[in-house]
C-alpha cells in the first residue's frame, strides 16, 4: 500500500501555510483514488489559495477512504503531513481546512504544535468528539442548511462546545446549500479565502 500523498503550491517563503484534508467514509479500508471525487473537490481551493501572497498551501491525499475507527487512518495521515510541513517550514503558522471527513479530521489534529486556526467545512461532528484540542485556536465553520450526509445540528452543537476552549468560534449558515458545496462555490471560496487572510493577517502582528 502507498503512503499520504502530499502536494504543495504557493509561496516558497510562507508566513501562513494551509493545509487541506479532503472527505471520506467512516469505513474506507480501500486506497483512496488519485483523482476521488473527495480529494478534488478541494483542488479548487488549493489553487485559490495559492494565488496569496505569503501563503503556502499543502493538499493531502489519505493512503485510504475512510476515518476507521479505532485506528484513525485519517487522522494518523494529517499528523504524518503537519510534520512534514514542520520539517519544510518551521516555526511557520499552519491553518488546517477540511471538508466533511476532513472537517473531523482538521478539528482531532488542531493540538499541533503549528496549528493556529481551523476551518470546517460541511464538518462530521459526533457527541463524543473531543474539543480540548482547540484550546487557544481560531474555529471557523461553514454548513449548508439542506446537508443531509452530515448533520447541521451536531455542527451546531459541535460549536458550543468548542466555543468552552478555543480563542474564538464563528458558525455561519449557508442558505440552500447541500453537503457536496456546489450550489454556492463562491460562498465557499470566500469563507476559506476570508479565514486565511484573516490567519495571515494574524501572522504580520506578531
Amino acid at each position: 500500500m502507498s503512503g499520504p500523498h502530499l502536494s504543495q503550491l504557493g509561496s516558497p517563503d510562507p508566513r501562513v501555510v494551509a493545509l487541506l484534508l479532503h472527505g471520506g467514509r467512516e469505513h474506507g479500508p480501500g486506497p483512496m483514488p488519485r483523482f476521488g471525487l473527495a480529494y478534488l473537490r478541494m483542488v479548487p481551493f488549493a489553487r485559490d489559495l495559492a494565488r496569496i501572497d505569503g501563503v503556502a498551501v499543502f493538499q493531502l491525499r489519505n493512503r485510504l477512504r475512510g476515518w476507521n475507527e479505532p485506528r484513525l487512518d485519517a487522522v494518523r495521515d494529517a499528523r504524518w503531513a503537519l510534520d512534514e510541513i514542520g520539517n519544510r517550514f518551521p516555526g511557520v503558522p499552519v491553518v488546517v481546512i477540511g471538508h466533511s471527513m476532513g472537517g473531523r479530521v482538521a478539528f482531532r489534529v488542531a493540538d499541533g504544535p503549528a496549528v493556529t486556526a481551523v476551518c470546517a467545512l460541511a464538518p462530521w461532528c459526533e457527541p463524543s468528539d473531543p474539543v480540548q484540542q482547540l484550546a487557544g485556536r481560531a474555529v471557523v465553520i461553514g454548513h449548508g442548511r439542506l446537508d443531509r450526509v452530515t448533520d447541521p445540528r451536531k455542527t451546531r452543537d459541535y460549536a458550543r462546545r468548542a466555543e468552552e476552549v478555543a480563542d474564538r468560534v464563528d458558525l455561519r449558515w449557508v442558505d440552500g446549500e447541500t453537503h457536496a458545496l456546489l450550489r454556492k462555490p463562491r460562498v465557499w471560496r470566500d469563507l476559506v479565502r476570508e479565514f486565511t487572510h484573516g490567519q495571515l493577517a494574524h501572522s504580520r502582528e506578531g
